[in-house]
This record gives C-alpha cells, sequence and structure tokens, in this order.
C-alpha cells in the first residue's frame, strides 16, 4: 500500500536549499525586467498609462502561462539540473533584450520623431514587436517558482510550508526588484546595462546551481558567462537614441532626455521626444514657440487708470514669478530679459534636467532664477501663506506627460493662495489645430476657482499641432483689460512685449468653461488626451 503522505514521483535535486536563492532571484529578476522595461520603451512610446497597462498586463499573461508550464514540466521531469538550464536559458534572453530591441526601436523612431509624417501602423507594431521581447524570458522566469516548490516538497504534510516559504522569497526578490533598477542601477548606469546586470546575477545562480547537481560536466554551461560580457559590452555602445546633433543624454530617475543642436538652436526633449520642453537661441531673446506668449500674461491684469482716465499698465510691472516646469528656463529667460531681475522660483522635478539647464541652456546667466528640484505643487503648498507671486505660469504638460495633480481644481486653490491680489496664471495646454478638449477642461476647472480666464492660440500656420495659453486672473477682468494694455505698450521701450501683446490680440478671447471639471478624486486627463492624439490621427 503507498504512503500518500509521499510524493509517488521522487525529486531528483542534491541541494535543496539552493533553491531559495535561485527563487530569489528570479523573483528579483522578475520585477527587474518589468521596470527596467519600462525605461527602455520610454524614450520611443513614453510612460503614458496606456504604455504601463499594456507592459503590466504582457509580464502577468505570460507569467501566469510560466506558472501553469512550470507545473506540467516540474511533474514530468521534476530534475534540479532541468529548471537551472530553464533560468540561464532566461538569464541568456534577458541580456538579449537591449541588442534585440535596438533595430526595431530605432525603426519606431522615424515614425515618432515627427508626428506630421506619422505612421500609426508602424508604431503600433514596433510597440508590440518590443513587448514580445518580453515574453519568452518572462514566461521561463514564471516557470521557476511551481517548478522549485515541485522540487522542494517531499511529504505532503510539508508542502504548505515549503510553497509558503519559497513564495515569500520570491515576493522578497521581487520587492527588492521594484526599488534596487528604479532607485540605483538605471539612474547609474542605464536601462541597457541594467538588463546585462540582471541576466549577469540570474546566470551565475544558474550556474552554481547546475555545478551543485552535475559537478563537472555542467562546467561547459560557464562559457555563456563570455557571451554575457559580450552582450554587456554591445549593450552600451552607441547613444540610446541616436539623432543627428545630439549633444547629450541621459536616464534620470524620472526620464529620459536628450540635448539637440539644430541650427543656432540648442533643444531639450524628454522621453519620447514628441514635443520640446525647451529652446535657446543665442541670437534671439524670442524662442519663437508657445514659451513667447507667457509673456503677455501680466496684461490680462486690470490696468492702472491713468490721468487721461484711460485704462493701460504701459510699463508692465511684475514683482516676483514662479514657474511650474523650468525645464531649460525658457520662460525664465524670457522674463528676465522683458520684465528684468525679477525673483523668479522655477520647479523641476528632475534634478538632472536642472543640470543640464545650467550646462547646455545658460542658466546659471540668470543669478535671479531660483532652480529648485522639486514637485510644483508640493513645494508651493509648503510655501508659508505670504510668499505671492505677480506671476504663476505651469508649463509641465506635454502630451501625454500630463500630471494630472496639477491640472485640478485643488492645484489652482494652492494656486490662487499663492497669488498677488492682482496676480495671475497661465497654463500651457497642447491640442490640435481644431481639438480644443484640454484646452476648455482646463479652462472650466480653472474657472472653479478665478473669476476671469481667457484663451490665446500659439500660431499653427504650416502645422495640424500647436499650443494654447490658458490665463486667469485674481480679480475680475474683461478682454478691454487686456486689449488696453496691450495697446499702451511703447514699442520703442518695450519691443519684445509689443511684439507678443500684437501676436496674441488676434486670438485672445474669453475661454470655453463648458469642458470638464477636472478635480483630485476625478480627473480623466488620460482620456482627453488620448481622445485628441486619437482624433488627430485618424483626421490625418
Amino acid at each position: 500500500m503507498t504512503n500518500k503522505t509521499q510524493i509517488v514521483s521522487q525529486s531528483i535535486v542534491s541541494h535543496p536549499r539552493f533553491l531559495n536563492v535561485l527563487v530569489f532571484t528570479a523573483g528579483f529578476v522578475t520585477l527587474g525586467v518589468e521596470l527596467t522595461a519600462a525605461r527602455l520603451l520610454d524614450p520611443w512610446f513614453g510612460n503614458s498609462i496606456l504604455v504601463w497597462a499594456a507592459l503590466i498586463g504582457l509580464v502577468l499573461a505570460w507569467l501566469s502561462i510560466g506558472y501553469w508550464l512550470g507545473g506540467r514540466i516540474a511533474d514530468r521531469r521534476p530534475q534540479a539540473a532541468l529548471l537551472y538550464w530553464i533560468a540561464l536559458a532566461a538569464a541568456l534572453l534577458v541580456a538579449l533584450i537591449p541588442v534585440a530591441s535596438r533595430p526595431i526601436l530605432q525603426r519606431a523612431a522615424l515614425s515618432s520623431l515627427n508626428l506630421e509624417n506619422f505612421s500609426a501602423g508602424l508604431l503600433i507594431g514596433s510597440a508590440v514587436a518590443i513587448l514580445l521581447l518580453f515574453s519568452l524570458p518572462t514566461l521561463l522566469l514564471g516557470i521557476v517558482s511551481p517548478f522549485a516548490i515541485r522540487l522542494a516538497v517531499s511529504d505532503v504534510n510539508s508542502s504548505g510550508q515549503v510553497a509558503g516559504r519559497l513564495y515569500a522569497l520570491s515576493t522578497l526578490g521581487s520587492l527588492l526588484g521594484t526599488f534596487v533598477p528604479v532607485l540605483v542601477l538605471i539612474p547609474a548606469i542605464g536601462a541597457r546595462l541594467t538588463f546585462e546586470l540582471l541576466a549577469g546575477a540570474l546566470a551565475v545562480v544558474a550556474l552554481i546551481g547546475l555545478l551543485l547537481e552535475r559537478g563537472r560536466s555542467a562546467a561547459p554551461a560557464a562559457l555563456l558567462l563570455p557571451a554575457l560580457l559580450g552582450l554587456t559590452w554591445v549593450s552600451g555602445q552607441g547613444a540610446v537614441k541616436p539623432e543627428a546633433g545630439l549633444l547629450h543624454e541621459g536616464e534620470s530617475l524620472y526620464n529620459y532626455y536628450q540635448v539637440v543642436q539644430r541650427g543656432p538652436e540648442t533643444w531639450l526633449k524628454l522621453n519620447e521626444g514628441i514635443g520640446l520642453h525647451s529652446v535657446y537661441h543665442p541670437q534671439s531673446a524670442l524662442s519663437e514657440g508657445i514659451w513667447d506668449y507667457f509673456l503677455v500674461a501680466p496684461l490680462f491684469a486690470e490696468g492702472n487708470q491713468g490721468n487721461d482716465g484711460k485704462k493701460g499698465n504701459a510699463t508692465g510691472d511684475v514683482g516676483s514669478m514662479y514657474l511650474v516646469g523650468l525645464a531649460g528656463g525658457t520662460v525664465a529667460q524670457l522674463y528676465t530679459d522683458v520684465y528684468g531681475p525679477i525673483p523668479i522660483d522655477g520647479a523641476e522635478l528632475d534634478p538632472e534636467i536642472i543640470a543640464a539647464a545650467r550646462s547646455y541652456f545658460h542658466l546659471d546667466d540668470y543669478p535671479n532664477v531660483n532652480a529648485v528640484a522639486a514637485d510644483g505643487r508640493s513645494w508651493l503648498a509648503a510655501q508659508p501663506p505670504d510668499r505671492r507671486y505677480s506671476v504663476i505660469a505651469i508649463d509641465a504638460y506635454r502630451p501625454p506627460y500630463i500630471p494630472f495633480q496639477l491640472a485640478t481644481v485643488e492645484f489652482f486653490e494652492i494656486v490662487r493662495d499663492h497669488l498677488a491680489a492682482d496676480g495671475v496664471v497661465a497654463v500651457n495646454a497642447a491640442r490640435s489645430r481644431d481639438d480644443y478638449s484640454l484646452v476648455n477642461a482646463l479652462a472650466a476647472t480653472m474657472g472653479q476657482v478665478f473669476p476671469s480666464v481667457y484663451v490665446v492660440d500659439e500660431s499653427t500656420e504650416g502645422w495640424s499641432l500647436g499650443n494654447s495659453l490658458v490665463v486667469a486672473t485674481m480679480q475680475p477682468t474683461t478682454l478691454d483689460d487686456f486689449l488696453a494694455n496691450a495697446a499702451a505698450l511703447d514699442p520703442a521701450v518695450q519691443p519684445l512685449l509689443s511684439e507678443m501683446a500684437g501676436k496674441a490680440i488676434v486670438t485672445a478671447r474669453h475661454a470655453d468653461t463648458t469642458g470638464a471639471i477636472l478635480t483630485d478624486d476625478k480627473a480623466p486627463i488620460e482620456q482627453i488626451v488620448h481622445g485628441i492624439m486619437l482624433r488627430y490621427f485618424l483626421g490625418s
């Protein structure tokens, strides 16, 4: 009579305790690969919620298949050596990810760099192909835990304890794999070498396991280590995203960023590079972009009444400024050139972007600008109540990277609490030529906090995509106040401001405040932006 508490098919494992090390390492590598994959895709597809959903969904799907397959294989061939070979194969495939992905990523870049020539089929196809790169290594990693449990269980009476221990170790490894790549490895060595380091860690553990199980007969497997070293060298060569005129690129805790030279101009591009985040032109004070329109924001405040009885703030006085989204410092430099060396606090979440601004965008030439490496909302909320600004500018919206917490009623209430009595707030919002969904939502939201809201459009002549400036005032104002202030400017005294006021007058209008109102609880930013992009692509 067979003892039902014993496993019928005896497992072949010489060192069952070493399975603990393998399971922990596999858990670490699984989450490490997933999070590093997001950064690998970032320069081409961005890091929007859609990309994360696709990536997480794919990983979970292939892990599920791996769990199922691992259980079946383990029951048929419960051999520890086979498990270590599977882990070694997974390590090799992880090491291949950055090398195999490079040509596909470069093809995707051709379509994403210029949305005017966008090929939806190529971009979507490339995205699917890149995501599929992670399927086989993820599947093999999924095999490890159920296979290891089968090998470690020798008595049904202790199976629950064994399974619990191994799953705990796997989860602890995953926990470590969540933080180490993001906080340490990617900022220090980049995404590509992070893949190789993860692969190397798994390969070393798998090789040790093979040597423990098979002894010298497993020694030839060690030849894979030089192969991994070769892949590491190949992965580290060249730019992450090659581009003509590339001066500098980096992978920080928050962004993949590029500094690119285009003729006399220096550009700052983030992540997939759809939009420019800063422009520096050594021979021109104006940027020839939406940033120039921020200059007219103070003119929407009610002007002072002169001796002739006419309103008009001809001096364009601005006492201070707070800028959310400093980037390379384009807006801060414009305000300094036009309004003088006023105190400007500029919040930029990424300290490496601030460093790039100092090195490539001449930010240090403007000592009145105080660059703060912090979240723009949190920093402003932490300031004392008497810290108030004449102008608060938000230049942190670049689809699909619109942090919803910088677009809600609650955020604009914080802004209101730190504006001077006659202050203004100006927001840069993206749109297509005739789709103002995001602009209208922001205007409606700001209208819940401020009495008067206006919109000024950047010229989109020759382009299908553009930007608008949404401006709100602390005091009730009218469009006539802006027109009077603009008319009172002396072009001889304020040529740049007069030039921009002349451009803004053409499209300045009261905002449509019937759009969706965004709150901290409900801010469907992604749906709004994706709708704009989808309608644009279908229209194209």
